[in-house]
């Protein structure tokens, strides 16, 4: 093979292997570490702790609940997180819900009940666009499932708001410095800005790391509310797969000893 055509088939390779790895570098670089924040629920024998989802549930519904959805909740599994029968129906009742059409053929609205779902902030997606500068706020119901880190990633970026920026970082109009947040430009404002944004019912400090912490524990049961349940199962399966392997091992040893 002439040469030429060696030097052109190296330089082809070497092009090739560059834009395979271009990708993973770039991957690489714009890897952000999201820190591992300790929560009660966490690792194999880990429970939601009820007091830090009734205080969560007050941060969503005091401060998220302007913007954010909770479609796939009712006020009636709040009683999960604690919650007493009249508290959820006072809870409930605090928000008008359309419902209808009545005798009239009308739509109307009428205080909410246990067995509604959460009310949505907006009527529709436009209205929600419109209310934010084009950007549309997610539903929050599964935001932990759906979001790279889950309850971690919440919280960081909760926390990860910087103004001003650090130095050398331009953030466009309209946009926030987050350095947590993939690109470091978010649309959202930071809802928890201030220590005490929330008067927590309990007497708990309200610092913006714990009013943080307690609403992505609550996004958390929101999303995995069966998560205690699963949990408790999977560990009597293992226990009862210990103990039926044990029993079967006895059993092998106890045929095949005279063969042995």
């Amino acid at each position: 093979m002439p040469v030429r055509t060696l030097k052109a088939a190296a330089l082809a390779a070497a092009l090739s292997l560059g834009l395979m790895a271009a990708p993973g570098a770039q991957a690489a670089e714009g890897h952000i570490e999201i820190p591992d924040t300790r929560f009660a629920f966490d690792g194999l024998f880990g429970t939601f702790d009820r007091a830090e989802l009734q205080r969560g549930f007050q941060v969503y519904k005091e401060v998220c609940a302007a913007c954010h959805g909770m479609r796939l909740l009712s006020y009636r599994n709040l009683r999960d997180i604690g919650l007493s029968e009249d508290q959820v129906a006072a809870v409930a009742a605090g928000y008008q819900i359309q419902d209808g059409p009545n005798d009239d053929g009308e739509m109307f609205e009428r205080p909410g009940r246990a067995s509604d779902r959460f009310r949505r902030p907006f009527a529709n997606d436009a209205a929600a666009r419109a209310a934010n500068n084009g950007a549309l706020p997610p539903d929050l119901s599964v935001i932990t499932k759906a979001r790279v880190g889950g309850a971690d990633y919440i919280h960081a970026l909760l926390v990860g708001y910087e103004d001003p920026p650090p130095a050398g970082v331009t953030v466009m109009e309209g946009m926030h410095y987050n350095k947590y947040f993939p690109g470091h430009q978010i649309a959202m404002a930071p809802p928890i800005n201030s220590d005490g944004q929330v008067q927590y019912a309990d007497g708990t400090r309200a610092t913006v790391d714990q009013m943080s912490r307690d609403v992505s524990a609550f996004l958390t049961w929101a999303a995995e509310p069966e998560l205690e349940t699963r949990r408790a199962m999977g560990v009597r399966i293992i226990l009862f797969l210990i103990i039926l392997g044990g029993l079967t091992y006895a059993v092998k040893r106890k045929i095949w000893a005279d063969v042995h």
